[in-house]
This record gives structure tokens, C-alpha cells and sequence, in this order.
């Protein structure tokens, strides 16, 4: 008995000393409040960690608090259709003061007609592939470029020809300068035979211009030998109306039949060759190539041709060659025309500085509003869940007393009663707050019209 009283003081003693830190157990008999209560607990559980989860995704992603299934959708390949391409930047090195930035403008792709041409730097057969000039359309919605392979094994070389549809929320500029492979196409429109059994064959294929409107491109894929030189061109036309592309080679058929027929002259027996000019001014829908035999140092003239941009029909337009031919150039290409003066790219430099200073300070501000708004409705829920959990304990408090006084239909009456009554004062306070705030409205109204 001694040992216990003991005990009952040491307790007292700890509880005066140590305040509320010792907690008070809630004891309620009534099983369903016990169960309510650990219900509320747990709803406020969930939202205090969605609560936390929301904050530390919002401060850095990923987290802890991350499923498997939310990795997994992060960790999911991007589409690099919709990846944002910044303008290249030429890195500046810290030993340096002033780098020169270049210059760029956009200038015509097909002049002189029949001069665009691929150059193989020397990093090409180190990296054993090259992404040649591309040409822009007249309207800038793509650009179509070369890409050149390299086969060390037999030393021949293969083409495809690849489209990248540019952004249009852009300046002319900036949508070339942006355009990357990234965001081509999967498949090309255009592709040269990729077997590499013969030793030191080359098959590229180099865009002459766009026509007119831009649904149409001539290419010209060129056939040789790195030892023997050009064995032959053949012209292409790439309709994007129907996806499809077609071999203007009946124009070299038609080009060795006249030469036969009315010169005796078998051009299978010499070296010669054609160059697709581009597309007839007067009649966009023709293509003209130029034919040249090459028989010594000079080229020989075997006359300036015509065929649909489909390959159905040939014409002869001149065996003059100082006749001229009116061609198109429709495309655009982008070349450098020097050098950004130090001043402007000195305060290009600072612009940015400022700008990316703006935009730090912008998203540090965005992120401590998002993580309030965040605790403002993390207290909103908890207060609503207590409110509910109040509300609820309420209305089985009245059933419980309501049961204990009553029985059958009676009780149930007598509920519905009570329940409509409580409703319709919690409308009438709604009406008279809602009064209350219009009537406020007004005197403000009132007194602004005073002044």
C-alpha cells in the first residue's frame, strides 16, 4: 500500500514538473466516437503528406515521397518533337576578353542556278558521317538538308535526305538558327542505295532549290568513283502535296536518243553529264537541266533541257548556250556575313545577364507563392475534415438521444424534424451574412459616388 502511494506521488510530482508533456488519454466508452475520431486522424494523415509531397515536388523533382509509378513517367523518354532548341552559343574561354560572334543573314540558296554543292570536310571520314547545307523553303515552315555517310570498310560514302519542320513562332532568323536534328523527321524522303560492296563509289544527294510555292524540291543525286571521278546525275522531284518523289532520268534517255539520231553522236561511248538547273521561271511545273559532254579541258554545250517536274515529258529549250533561261531560285540559306562589333555583344552579354537574373528571381518568387498556396490549402482541408468530423458527431450525438427517448417511426420524425429545423437557421444566417455583405458593398459604392 506504501509502495503504491509512492508511485500515485512521484506521478503527481513529474505531471507538475513537466506540464502537458505527459498526455492525457481520451477515454469514451462509445466504441463508434473512438472510431470516427481514429478515422479523422488518418484522413489528416493522408493530407499532411500530400501536403509534404506537394512542397517536395515542388522544391525538387525527383523526391522521396515519389511512387513508382511517377519515376517511371520521369524517367519516360521525352518526344524530341517537342524539345525547345536554344540558339547555338560559341562558348567564350576565360583567358579571353572578346571572342568574335558571327554574323549571320539569309541569303538565296540556288544562286547561280545549279551551283549548290556537298563539301566533304575532313572530320567527315573521321566521324564517319556530316550534315551538308540545307535549304529553307520560300514560305520558312522547313529545311531540308543531306546527311552523308561513311563506309571505312570499302571507302563509299551513302546519302539520305532528311525534312525538319521549322517553329513558327519565330523570326525567319531564329527558325533557322533553331532548327535541329532533333526535330526532323523520322524517316527521309529521299535515299540513295546504302550497299558498300564497291570500292570507293560515292551516292550523294544534294537539294537544288524548292519551286515556287514550296511543295515541290529538286535534288540531284550524284553516281561515282573517288578514282575515276562523276559517272552520272540524276535528277529527283519531291512532291509533299502526296509524299512522294519522282526520277526525272527520262531527260537523260531523251538527251542520248536527239544526240544520236540527228548527230550520229553515241554519248554511251563518251563522258558527259547533266546539271539540274532548277525550276523554269515561266512555268514552275518544269524542271531545266543543262547537258555537257566532257571531251578535253573545255566542256562541250549539248543543250539546255526541259522535263515535268513528274518525268513525263522532254523538251529542248536551246543548243545556244549564251542563250538565257530564266531559272527560279526560290529556297534560302543561311551563310555568315562577319562578325557582331565587341559593343553589341558586350551588351547583348549584360541584357542576358539581366535577363536570367529576372528570370531566377521570378521563379524563386513563383515557388515560395505555389508552396503558400500550397499551406493555405493544406489548413483549408484540415479545417474542412474538423468541421465535417464535428458536423457528423453532432448528428450521432442527436440520433443517440433521439433513440434513448423514442422508438420506431416516431424517432426517425422527430429526427428529420430537428435536422430541418438546424437547416433552415443555417440558411437564414447564410441569408442574413449575404445581406450584411451586400449592404456593406453599398456604402461603399455610396461613398466613392460621394467623391
Amino acid at each position: 500500500m506504501i509502495y503504491a502511494l509512492l508511485g500515485i506521488a512521484a506521478a503527481f510530482c513529474a505531471y507538475i514538473q513537466w506540464g502537458d508533456e505527459i498526455p492525457v488519454p481520451f477515454v469514451d466508452k462509445d466504441q463508434n466516437k473512438q472510431e470516427a475520431k481514429y478515422l479523422l486522424n488518418v484522413k489528416k494523415q493522408e493530407e499532411k503528406e500530400k501536403y509534404k509531397k506537394a512542397v517536395l515536388k515542388r522544391r525538387s523533382n525527383p523526391n522521396a515521397f515519389m511512387t513508382i509509378e511517377e519515376y517511371e513517367q520521369l524517367s519516360a523518354p521525352k518526344d524530341r518533337m517537342e524539345s525547345d532548341i536554344e540558339i547555338p552559343k560559341v562558348p567564350t574561354p576565360a583567358d579571353m576578353v572578346y571572342v568574335p560572334q558571327p554574323a549571320y543573314k539569309i541569303t538565296r540558296y540556288n544562286n547561280p542556278p545549279g551551283s549548290p554543292e556537298i563539301t566533304l570536310t575532313n572530320a567527315f571520314y573521321e566521324k564517319r558521317q556530316q550534315n551538308a547545307q540545307g535549304i529553307v523553303s520560300p514560305d520558312f515552315t522547313k529545311l531540308v538538308y543531306p546527311a552523308v555517310y561513311y563506309y571505312p570498310n570499302t571507302g563509299s560514302t551513302a546519302c539520305d535526305i532528311f525534312v525538319i519542320n521549322l517553329e513558327q513562332a519565330k523570326s525567319n532568323m531564329d527558325k533557322i538558327l533553331t532548327a535541329s536534328t532533333i526535330h526532323r523527321l523520322s524517316e527521309p524522303i529521299l535515299s540513295t542505295d546504302k550497299a558498300n560492296d564497291n570500292y570507293y563509289t560515292f551516292r550523294t544527294i544534294t537539294p537544288v532549290d524548292f519551286n515556287h510555292d514550296g511543295t515541290k524540291i529538286l535534288l540531284k543525286e550524284k553516281i561515282g568513283n573517288t578514282k575515276d571521278g562523276i559517272w552520272k546525275t540524276t535528277p529527283f522531284v519531291y512532291d509533299f502535296t502526296v509524299n512522294n518523289s519522282y526520277s526525272l532520268k527520262d531527260v537523260r534517255d531523251s538527251i542520248v536518243y536527239y544526240w544520236k539520231e540527228n548527230n550520229d553522236l553515241n554519248l554511251d561511248d563518251k563522258r558527259w553529264d547533266i546539271i539540274p538547273l532548277g525550276f523554269a521561271a515561266s512555268n514552275p511545273n518544269w524542271v531545266v537541266v543543262s547537258a555537257v559532254a566532257y571531251t578535253g579541258d573545255k566542256p562541250v554545250n549539248l543543250g539546255v533541257w526541259a522535263i515535268t517536274s513528274k518525268g513525263e515529258k522532254t523538251r529542248l529549250l536551246s543548243l545556244d548556250p549564251t542563250k538565257s533561261i530564266q531559272i527560279g531560285m526560290n529556297g534560302y540559306k543561311l551563310v555568315k556575313s562577319g562578325v557582331v562589333h565587341p559593343s553589341i555583344s558586350e551588351e547583348e552579354e549584360k541584357q542576358l545577364k539581366r535577363i536570367e537574373k529576372n528570370k531566377e528571381k521570378e521563379a524563386k518568387k513563383q515557388k515560395k507563392e505555389d508552396i503558400k498556396a500550397l499551406e493555405k490549402s493544406y489548413k483549408i482541408k484540415l479545417k474542412e475534415l474538423d468541421e465535417e468530423f464535428k458536423e457528423s458527431q453532432k448528428d450521432y450525438d442527436l440520433r443517440r438521444k433521439i433513440e434513448g427517448s423514442t422508438s420506431g417511426n416516431e424517432g426517425i420524425e422527430k429526427y428529420k424534424q430537428i435536422k430541418a429545423e438546424q437547416e433552415l437557421k443555417k440558411q437564414q444566417e447564410l441569408e442574413r451574412q449575404r445581406q450584411k455583405e451586400l449592404e456593406r458593398l453599398e456604402k461603399e459604392k455610396a461613398k466613392e459616388q460621394n467623391k
